[in-house]
């Protein structure tokens, strides 16, 4: 008997600091991004995007998966306070792609109030100069 009722005031105090915690919220500046246009010959390009956690609890982001492994981000990965922000990276490296127009999203899983967010990058990679 005693089990169980230390079982379930441990359960309920647990339950309780969860909810105690608030919400987060993770509000960005802009979720797209442009590159324009750049040469094959300097095929990385990079961007970043700022963010802020407008909730009331710490915001968690779980995972950033871009949609080809040509897109890599980069986030942090510690719990980011209320009223805090923070920015994620990405990286573009065009070697060994086709020149033209690309657009890739990177899909962030948070802990927010909207679990999902995702962010879009896109550009047009012009050919080689062939000097």
């Amino acid at each position: 008997m005693k089990k169980i009722f230390l079982t379930t005031l441990f359960l309920v105090s647990s339950i309780l600091i969860v909810l105690a915690q608030g919400t987060a919220e993770i509000t960005f500046d802009k979720t797209t991004h442009n590159f324009g246009t750049f040469s094959e010959n300097n095929p990385k390009v990079t961007c970043k995007f700022q963010f802020k956690n407008t909730g009331d609890g710490p915001l968690v982001i779980h995972q950033a998966i871009a949609s080809c492994g040509c897109t890599v981000p980069r986030y942090p990965k510690e719990p980011i306070k209320p009223g805090e922000g923070g920015e994620i990276t990405i990286i573009y490296d065009g070697t060994g792609k086709f020149p033209g127009h690309f657009r890739k999203s990177i899909t962030l899983r948070t802990n927010g109030k909207k679990e999902i967010t995702r962010l879009y990058v896109e550009g047009t990679m012009m050919p080689k100069d062939d000097k």
